[in-house]
């Protein structure tokens, strides 16, 4: 039989910094669990022939994070195996325009191009029409996927064969279960490329609460829907054997994943009963901790870092974007839980809310400071996200957003507020991390570290991560690596490139620079560092002690009022 190849071509792309050019590294921190998901999938489909027995299907995948995209010769690989399909995936509203940038090459070139990811599922299932940058897409002949890709795969990989690609693919009222799904999954050549060669995959997908700011509600819904035990372990097995065992597992919030309490299950018997070495990293809601065994089952199955999306600790705030689950009163109770099982504790801060005002957030992140033994904050302008409640209710009411998508990263403003001004604002953003990151508050984290049981070591590298990210980068640590590559001619559509003369040497001033920097902030987090390990005496602080009756009894509201009012307690 003569045999045919289809070639698929998938890129997760990455997005411009303020100056143009594409933020990549040679090893980025955030692994793509878009991407595993539809390599397993592609992957799959090739192992099945599912295109018939005469079509082999060749997969490649491509993180722009850390990898500098071949553009050309994916070109010529396709035209010269006679029929192939560039995906992008995984498109957030950010990477759009420079996932457009590159599907143009591609476009130019008579090659078919697909995009998918939040922005496209997030546009198609809140809007009425199609915003103008993916009408602009779809007039460069792009194809437009919405919806998850289990089980739908298989019909764009024939269509495009067949060369009918159709220009939309609209599966947002369609949801699959999980179960027996193909699992997520990336090859060591590509895992290796993060910062702690890890992995990443869903265990569960949707959240059942209302957050007006959220997106995950509104295109993967608010139902739970899980993969089994067997699912997971099988995945974990997959990457165990070439040699990958920390995960983020990507569970917008694994606290209501339905089937958590199996999975966990599963994991803890795989490294208690046959000792593997497994960790991860999961993220859930502010009320996990009153799920019978949760944070203690999460502890044995691996868990050592947690993310929380505490948001913000105003209640009016908190009534106004619709998360209602939030519970000021409780928060203290909430991380010393986790504290007491030595896990580490992120959180997430939202800045930019009705009431905020600069002097408001400054002293709403001093009683953070005060008052929660959090371990690691991370700060967020409040960005209308298309997909989002918000974005939806601006753009039925003709409200001004910014029309450029790369700025929808959730550290530039792109609307407007009752309070304060876009300059304001973002300075405000700016002046929260060095607030929080304070040397007398780092010292405080290390004590609290040490007094719980938790190595200040341990916090000392994340810090480095989250605080000198922002400061020496400009960019929010969930898009930082190891050693920023910058490429000349790799600058966003419209901007030229700048001289070789101009952009060389200051390149190799900032390396430079940055590095010294480095080594200098870490130098000054060492000192602190063991300056605390030294200290022989015992620590507490307010923060590290648990709740008193009356504040999580019937004095509460009051409790949570004179907080927010900065009145005493």
């Amino acid at each position: 039989m003569g045999g045919r190849r289809f070639l698929v071509e998938l890129i997760k792309p990455s997005h411009y910094d303020d100056d143009g050019y594409v933020i990549q590294w040679w090893k980025s921190w955030i692994p793509s669990n878009s991407l595993a998901c539809l390599y397993g999938i592609a992957m799959d489909l090739a192992e099945r022939r599912a295109l018939g027995p005469d079509v082999e299907i060749e997969v490649r995948a491509y993180d722009e994070c850390h990898t500098v995209i071949p553009v050309r010769r994916i070109i010529r690989r396709i035209k010269s195996g006679g029929a192939g399909l560039v995906c992008l995936v995984g498109i957030q509203s950010n990477q759009f325009p420079r996932a457009v940038d590159i599907a143009a090459q591609f476009r130019a070139a008579g090659i078919q191009v697909a995009i998918g990811g939040f922005h496209v599922s997030g546009c198609l299932a809140m809007l009425p029409d199609l915003p103008p940058d993916l009408e602009a897409a779809r007039r460069m002949g792009i194809s437009l996927f919405a919806g998850e890709a289990e089980g739908r795969l298989a019909g764009v990989f024939a269509d495009s064969l067949e060369g009918r690609l159709r220009p939309v693919y609209n599966f947002t009222d369609d949801l699959p279960a999980l179960q027996a799904q193909v699992t997520p999954f990336l090859p060591l050549g590509i895992v290796r490329r993060y910062g702690e060669t890890i992995g990443a995959f869903d265990a569960g997908r949707g959240c059942p609460f209302q957050c007006s700011f959220c997106t995950i509600i509104n295109v993967q819904g608010r139902k739970s829907r899980w993969r089994d035990a067997e699912d997971v372990e099988r995945l974990v097995r997959a990457n165990l054997a070439q040699g990958v065992f920390r995960f983020f597992i990507t569970d917008d919030n694994f606290a209501r994943n339905r089937n958590w309490e199996a999975i966990f299950d599963r994991l803890i018997d795989m490294r208690e009963r046959e000792g593997l070495e497994l960790q991860f990293i999961i993220q859930v809601d502010t009320l996990c901790h009153r799920i019978a065994n949760f944070v203690e089952k999460a502890a044995r199955a691996g868990c050592k870092r947690v993310f929380i999306g505490l948001e913000n600790i105003n209640p009016d705030s908190l009534l106004q974007a619709r998360k209602k689950q939030n519970r000021v009163h409780e928060y203290r109770q909430m991380f010393l839980a986790w504290r007491a099982h030595r896990v580490i504790t992120y959180a997430g801060y939202i800045l930019g809310f009705p009431g905020d005002t600069p002097e408001r957030i400054a002293r709403d992140i001093r009683t953070v400071q005060q008052e929660l033994p959090v371990d690691l904050l991370e700060f967020f302008i409040l960005t209308p996200l298309p997909g989002s409640a918000d974005h939806k209710q601006l753009y039925k009411g003709g409200v001004w957003m910014d029309p450029d998508m790369n700025k929808y990263d959730l550290e530039h403003v792109t609307t407007g507020h009752p309070v304060m001004t876009a300059a304001d604002w973002q300075n405000v953003y700016r002046e929260a991390w060095d607030l929080y990151y304070s040397a007398e508050h780092i010292e405080t984290i290390f004590r609290r570290a040490k007094a719980s049981g938790i190595k200040p070591a341990r916090l000392l590298n994340h810090i480095v991560q989250f605080y000198f990210t922002f400061l020496q980068e400009n960019l929010h640590p969930l898009q930082g690596g190891y050693f920023r590559r910058k490429l000349r001619r790799q600058r966003r559509l419209g901007l030229p490139p700048e001289n070789p003369l101009t952009f060389y040497p200051r390149r190799v001033w900032e390396v430079i620079e940055t590095h010294v920097k480095l080594a200098a902030f870490y130098l000054y987090l060492y000192r602190i560092r063991r300056r605390v390990e030294r200290d022989p005496s015992a620590y507490t602080d307010r923060a590290l002690l648990p709740p008193a009756d009356e504040e999580t009894g019937m004095h509460a509201n009051r409790r949570e009022n004179n907080v927010i009012s900065g009145a005493p307690a």
